[in-house]
């Protein structure tokens, strides 16, 4: 199946897995990411090989990542959204979250769903707002799975 792309000038966001730097995302995702510091290289790589990722490339180059986890008809997890720090403030993550939610396996779902400490005006934008019914969401939680 042909990738999805979608080109401006030198930017690129692509569904493409054979572009992904694995090494760059699990540095982030690791060393920077609130939401996954220590997560082993082996986790990562599970997790992109089960889910629909996207990389940003400027010029070739890795500057974003974000991974979606979905059936495809119903239910849709959107995790691990990153820019590396050089290249944000630049509207590039808005850039990837739209190219993310046009993409056609994500479309006509019930629910797109996303965790954030510190991102709300972002996903806003996009149409994402607090869970109504907190009440009916429930979790396991493991803390620091990693250690």
């Amino acid at each position: 199946m042909k990738p999805y792309e979608i080109r401006e000038g030198d930017l690129l966001i692509s569904d493409d897995p054979a572009l992904l730097d694995r090494a760059l995302i699990h540095r982030f995702l690791s060393e920077r990411s609130y939401w996954a510091k220590g997560v082993p290289r082996d986790v990562v790589d599970r997790s992109i090989e089960h889910a629909l990722c996207f990389g940003i490339y400027d010029a070739g180059r890795q500057v974003g990542f974000a991974r979606v986890v979905t059936d495809s008809a119903t239910f849709a997890w959107l995790a691990d959204v990153f820019l590396v720090e050089e290249r944000r403030g630049r509207g590039l993550s808005k850039r990837l979250l739209a190219a993310v939610l046009a993409h056609p396996r994500l479309q006509g779902l019930r629910r797109i769903m996303l965790g954030t400490l510190d991102a709300h005006r972002l996903y806003e934008q996009f149409g994402f707002a607090p869970i109504k019914n907190v009440e009916r969401f429930m979790e396991i939680l493991r803390l620091n799975p990693y250690k």
